[in-house]
């Protein structure tokens, strides 16, 4: 199932994607990660706001250590040592895919699951591994299908 985040005075604010992977209970470093459709609040230069491939380690290290908000991104997690030419990168903003009321898929060929940042307001997980899910399940009670909540 996919599912949706939003409404919510359980966060801090959406989407911190270190709070995100504690809820999950999955470490960051256990992928690679396709990063794309970024924009956040964060302007320092360890991490740029334009489509690309981050490890595990990258990424994790990057959360671990900014209080960063994702106001707009998708993170496409792979195996590690997966790297391709993304030439359709996924988007968030205006992909009508999530609103469409059926259960989709990510959005690279290949990804395991997908985390999207939807404008600052809603954390939306796309194929999440079985236990992944209820773990965020029991960490936010709230979450919802994304189907569900179809616009």
């Amino acid at each position: 199932m996919n599912l949706i985040l939003e409404k919510t005075k359980a966060v801090r604010y959406f989407t911190n994607m270190g709070s995100v992977f504690k809820a999950l209970k999955l470490s960051a470093s256990s992928f690679d990660w396709y990063v794309s459709d970024v924009e956040t609040n964060y302007y320092g230069d360890e991490f740029k706001s334009e489509d690309q491939w981050l490890s595990g380690v990258e990424l994790g290290r990057f959360v671990a250590t900014n209080d960063v908000q994702f106001i707009w991104a998708v993170f496409s997690a792979f195996p590690i040592g997966t790297r391709f030419e993304v030439t359709e990168p996924p988007i968030v903003e205006g992909n009508a895919d999530y609103w469409s009321g059926r259960e989709v898929k990510p959005q690279l060929s290949g990804a395991l699951f997908e985390i999207a940042a939807w404008d600052s307001s809603a954390t939306i997980l796309i194929g999440l591994p079985g236990d992944a899910e209820e773990n965020f399940k029991a960490t936010y009670p709230e979450v919802k299908s994304l189907a569900s909540a179809a616009r």
